[in-house]
């Protein structure tokens, strides 16, 4: 019997994420193993009068190509990869892992040259989002691997996936739509503000976090539920030199930082002018190293952003909801987005959250913004903005 939640999902993503509409051509992205995904998607794709197709994709195939490719075939760019960057209208993608650990006992070398045959696929794909050429979601589709990551049963995190997209309620878009204009305020107050400053004081053992971000050049982007679902942002692109400073600190990581299912604990990063200048770990620091060496851009900050989501609380794991809890802050090293004026290019987008509220002994941060406090222990001061009644 399929899941009527995966339907509700489905709708949601086409008629509001997506917002698909006659003769669009879109591609529906993901592992096999959310099969049960796909169908809703395709026929909520047909009822919008679009071309739907599915591409397929396999952790198997991702693991021969790390044992068995040559550094060529690791790093090579598919034409038909480029043509459908050019060519689609939208994307609908959702991870489905089977193993979130597949790929940790290749060495970080290579995964660095896979991202590396990459990189023009996402360059092209981001420029065409930012002209407002193409429109896409990413979303996620429960597995037992991804309920392990998070230390729950499957049923409990089919819960904390579908309740973090509002799928329990009688009209999720509209929902959405609500979150989105509240998220917008914030956006506003933040549009126009030449530095934002994340500070934690120091504790348990570590020099907390002091990092000032230029934004003078960015333009922020509201993220109600359109890229990412479910979604719980806002974010901008810091403004690198020569145009500006870009970001100058340090930022002490609280939760691991998760990428291509590797987890790399106690992550510091120093800035001067944008660029990662320090990097350490206390858990897989070289496999952090390789990635940031992987190209002249993975070590620029592309991204900066501020979670909104108090409907997540917990760490879980999954960067797509671990970066929107309520009353913590991201920030990506590589790549950004064109549209919130970061030109940064780069085979890397990783996203690392840091926890600013008052909890489990944490002793809660600020953010200001221009010098003015305007988010402190996890709470925006603001009570017309996210996370108040």
């Amino acid at each position: 019997m399929s899941d009527s939640r995966l339907h509700k999902l489905a709708q949601v993503l086409v008629k509001y994420s997506t917002r698909l509409k006659k003769d669009d051509l879109v591609v529906i992205r993901g592992d096999v193993l959310g099969m049960p995904l796909v169908a809703p998607l395709y026929e909520e794709c047909l009822r919008a009068g679009a071309h739907p197709m599915f591409w397929a994709r396999m952790e198997l195939h991702d693991e021969m190509l790390m044992e068995f490719g040559s550094s060529e075939q690791l790093s090579f760019v598919s034409p038909l990869t480029m043509n459908m960057a050019e060519t689609i209208d939208a994307s609908i993608s959702y991870w489905a892992e089977g193993n979130t650990k597949h790929l940790s006992r290749f060495p970080s070398a290579n995964a660095a040259l896979m991202q590396q045959g990459r990189k023009p696929f996402m360059n092209r794909f981001l420029q065409r989002a930012a002209e407002g050429k193409l429109r896409w979601v990413g979303t996620q589709y429960p597995t037992a691997a991804a309920a392990q990551d998070a230390e729950m049963s499957l049923r409990q995190y089919e819960s904390f996936v579908y309740s973090a997209g509002l799928l329990h309620l009688p009209d999720p878009a509209a929902a959405w739509a609500q979150i989105f204009e509240r998220q917008e305020l914030v956006r506003k107050f933040l549009q126009g503000k030449r530095e934002v400053h994340f500070h934690v004081p120091p504790h348990n053992g570590h020099d907390g976090t002091d990092l000032r971000v230029d934004v003078s050049g960015a333009t922020w982007i509201n993220c109600g539920g359109h890229e990412n679902f479910p979604d719980g942002e806002v974010f901008a692109g810091p403004t690198l030199p020569p145009k500006g400073y870009g970001v100058e600190g340090h930022v002490n990581y609280t939760f691991p930082a998760v990428y291509e299912g590797r987890e790399v604990e106690g992550v510091r990063l120093v800035f001067r002018q944008g660029r990662v200048v320090e990097a350490s770990a206390t858990r897989n620091q070289q496999f952090l190293l390789d990635m940031l060496d992987q190209d002249a851009g993975a070590r620029n900050l592309g991204e900066i952003a501020i979670g909104t989501n108090y409907g997540i609380g917990e760490f879980s794991k999954n960067t797509l909801f671990d970066e929107k809890i309520g009353g913590t802050f991201h920030a990506a090293v590589g790549a950004g987005y064109p549209e919130s004026g970061s030109h940064n290019e780069s085979g890397l987008h990783w996203d690392m959250v840091c926890d600013l509220r008052q909890h489990n002994g944490l002793p809660g941060g600020t953010i200001s913004a221009d010098g003015e406090i305007f988010h402190r222990k996890g709470k925006f001061l603001n009570p017309a903005f996210p996370g108040n009644a």
